[in-house]
């Protein structure tokens, strides 16, 4: 299996304390070859040189579009399709632009026969999301969508033994997602109006897809609230949201998510997840009235804290710290190395797009495709598009001041 060469389109924050990092130790590694970054304007992409990076992986670089010294104020949204056109095919595309961007996208590099790795959620729309599938399939290429939390070995570890009947059945649960109040400030502010997004759909799909990935239940109704905030810039855009999922058999899970965790606050955000379970019929095998199931996944403290006295730098004094998502760590080679489930996910979307391209003709492409999707660990529009279908319905239901909306399958 040779390198694979890979362009990222969007060149953000996610591409900067994940997705980038992990390309650069695959690359250490012979997995992957030529990396490039193409953004809309040369100030979006100089962020990415800085001296952290080049401490972690020595000698190591991207090819920018546009250089690094063009003018940062020419913009050109659209260059991507110049970039990716002259890709050789069969190699991997890494689309990182906001969510409501991602059909045109995804379809242009699969057009021109490119393997295709997205970050979350893929689309909006459920015909969006079958219509890249469907491309997909035809041309015997590879999309992976980059649900980070599917390869937390806590998630792991239940799903398998939820599947093997430790757990009854999910009944009711609650997860909660608050990014970091400073996103207001960001670029956010530019896209994440409420004509294109909301924390729901763009953060709070990550529980939904957990509690999928967990339990393989499919979600069939979608309840979601709003709360308005305006960002600096003057764009009104939904700050806080609230959503109740109900699952095939009748259980039902409430999310919060939104964008204002303190910045003082002891962690970088508050995230995690409740499942309470029970029993067939509400039995088990426990002693009369000692029955019952939970599953607590608390994803902001995990037992590590850190009083640092580096206020500024750290952004508060005291902090929870999450050793298992993404950290460039010392290792037996130069720099240093990404560890967690963050970069664990990029490695296998990467892996499996090398899989695909490796396997040879159209119908032995497939077929391993067909063996990735049946497999369920990494998403795939084929294996994953509830998650469409929950974001479809809940925006629905945002924009309709709550309505339930019900999903059909």
């Amino acid at each position: 299996m040779k390198p694979i060469q890979t362009t990222f389109i969007g060149g953000g924050m996610i591409v900067h304390d994940q997705l980038l990092p992990s390309l650069y130790h695959l690359q250490r590694l012979g997995a992957v070859g030529d990396i490039a970054v193409v953004e809309a304007s040369a100030a979006r992409l100089k962020h990415l040189v800085n001296d952290h990076l080049a401490a972690a992986f020595p000698g190591q670089s991207f090819v920018a579009h546009p250089v690094l010294d063009s003018d940062p104020k020419q913009e050109d949204f659209q260059r991507y399709r110049s970039v990716i056109s002259k890709m050789p095919p069969g190699n991997l595309a890494i689309v990182a632009t906001p969510d409501h961007l991602h059909f045109d996208v995804i379809k242009f590099c699969l057009e021109h026969d490119q393997h295709v790795m997205s970050t979350k959620p893929l689309v909006h729309r459920h015909d969006e999301a079958a219509a890249i599938e469907k491309l997909a399939r035809q041309r015997g290429l590879f999309v992976g969508i980059e649900y980070h939390k599917r390869f937390d070995r806590r998630a792991l570890e239940a799903r398998a033994l939820y599947r093997a009947g430790r757990f009854g059945q999910f009944r009711l649960g609650y997860a909660c997602l608050i990014e970091p109040y400073r996103y207001r400030y960001s670029n956010f502010q530019n896209w994440f109006k409420k004509e294109n997004a909301d924390p729901f759909t763009y953060i709070g799909c990550h529980y939904v897809d957990q509690v999928y990935f967990i339990t393989g239940l499919r979600p069939t109704s979608v309840v979601m609230t709003g709360v308005e905030g305006t960002f600096p810039n003057g764009n009104v855009a939904w700050m806080w949201a609230n959503g109740t999922v109900t699952f095939e058999n009748g259980a039902a899970l409430s999310i919060n998510a939104g964008l204002g965790y303190p910045e003082r606050g002891a962690g970088t955000n508050d995230q995690g997840i409740t499942l309470y379970c029970e029993g067939p019929d509400g039995k088990d095998s426990s002693p009369e009235g000692e029955g019952g199931c939970i599953i607590v996944h608390n994803d902001q403290f995990r037992g590590v804290s850190h009083c640092y006295v580096d206020d500024a730098a750290a952004g508060a004094h005291f902090r929870f710290v999450n050793p298992d998502y993404m950290h460039l760590v010392p290792w037996t080679g130069p720099g240093l190395k990404p560890v967690g489930y963050g970069y664990d996910s990029v490695e296998a979307i990467v892996q499996s797009a090398i899989r695909v391209a490796s396997a040879g003709d159209l119908a032995s492409r497939q077929a391993l495709l067909a063996e990735i999707d049946e497999a369920g660990l990494i998403a795939t529009p084929a294996n994953s598009s509830i998650n469409e279908k929950v974001s479809e319905a809940a925006r629905l239901s945002l924009a309709e001041g709550g309505r339930r909306v019900e999903i059909k399958y």
